[in-house]
């Protein structure tokens, strides 16, 4: 079994990494420090040619105008080899594939992204990890699912709405199940009576 003496956490730094990538059908390498100054959503999948992986390996593709406008970019990242993405990006959706993506998917053959994230499991697999990491580098959220069941793009898009709000707004907080335009509730004990005397 490969264990992680790491603790990520919320608050803390991301374990920066440097590896091969696929994108727009060629290799690149990439490295989480490239990322600096733009906020970065990690997506964290078991494995190319499964089932739940391309339903949300396309569906944060195809939201990735949406995300990219809120200075945000993604990276997909399995345990598969660079040659694997490539061939999954080959194959049109219809087919079982990704076809062409919107962002890069990540090689973490020698499974080391994925425990620096502890996201490995004991299969060598990674769960479905999603990280957001702001623009210091900081991780901001983390969700992790079992390898089932597939996570929401929507609530990733209004969970990183909400950390783009209170880092713009720092006296102020955002209350459950926000949505941009609506009230937030200031960071004093005075001033947040106004929200919950609103509702």
């Amino acid at each position: 079994m490969i264990t992680s003496n790491n603790y990520i956490q919320v608050g803390n730094k991301a374990p920066d990494f440097c590896a091969i990538a696929v994108h727009e059908q060629e290799f690149k390498q990439v490295k989480l420090s490239d990322y600096l100054g733009k906020y970065l959503i990690l997506l964290f999948y078991p494995l190319d040619f499964t089932f739940v992986c391309p339903t949300e390996i396309t569906a944060f593709s195809d939201m990735y105008s949406e995300i990219n406008s809120l200075n945000t970019e993604i990276l997909g990242i399995s345990v598969d080899s660079e040659y694997c993405h490539l061939a999954w990006m080959q194959i049109d959706r219809e087919s079982g594939g990704v076809g062409d993506l919107r962002y890069p998917l990540v090689s973490d053959l020698s499974k080391q992204i994925s425990l620096s994230y502890n996201v490995l499991n004991n299969e060598g697999k990674a769960l479905r990890g999603l990280f957001i990491i702001d623009k210091e580098g900081i991780v901001q959220h983390l969700l992790v699912n079992n390898l089932d069941f597939g996570r929401s793009v929507d609530e990733v898009l209004r969970t990183l709405q909400a950390i783009q709000y209170v880092q713009d707004h720092p006296d102020e907080v955002c209350p459950a199940n926000w949505e941009p335009g609506q009230s937030t509730i200031k960071n004093n004990t005075n001033d947040s009576k106004e929200y919950f005397q609103s509702i």
